[in-house]
């Protein structure tokens, strides 16, 4: 027989400096559940948290930002399991995305990895969800 294991409840994830943001909206930056963290949309925001407008900067935020919510888990990019982006132009934006992901993932293993094309992202045009998995000593 199986005995029920116990649970512990999900804990929420801030970077340093940034939680007045999520309050704002009524969101958490990440969620830990277990050894998993679910990371919500990071996008490319700049301190007063209006969109940068340069596509290639905003890019780069959006992982620095994604970056900020790991490291505040004890988590890396390198913990990453899978990766969802979003994009309000996939065709035109798509090279620059993927100049900025080889950066960040010049080698194998490299994580799941699935985008979206959409057309609206609160004034944004480009936006990182992912989960990772904690490691044991995070």
């Amino acid at each position: 027989m199986l005995q029920a294991q116990p649970t512990q409840s999900p804990q929420p994830v801030f970077p340093a400096n940034r939680s007045a943001l999520y309050e704002k909206h009524g969101y958490s930056a990440a969620i830990r559940s277990g050894d998993l963290l679910f990371v919500s949309g990071q996008v490319g925001s700049r301190e007063d948290g209006s969109p940068e407008p340069d596509f290639e900067r905003q890019v780069a935020l959006a992982f620095d930002n994604l970056k900020a919510v790991l490291a505040a888990a004890g988590c890396g990019l390198e913990d990453l399991v899978d990766v969802t982006t979003f994009h309000t132009d996939p065709e035109h934006q798509f090279e620059t995305v993927l100049a900025t992901k080889s950066r960040h993932f010049p080698a194998p293993p490299y994580p799941n990895w699935t985008a979206v094309g959409v057309n609206w992202l609160a004034g944004f045009d480009f936006e990182i969800k992912v989960v990772a998995r904690i490691p044991s000593d995070g």
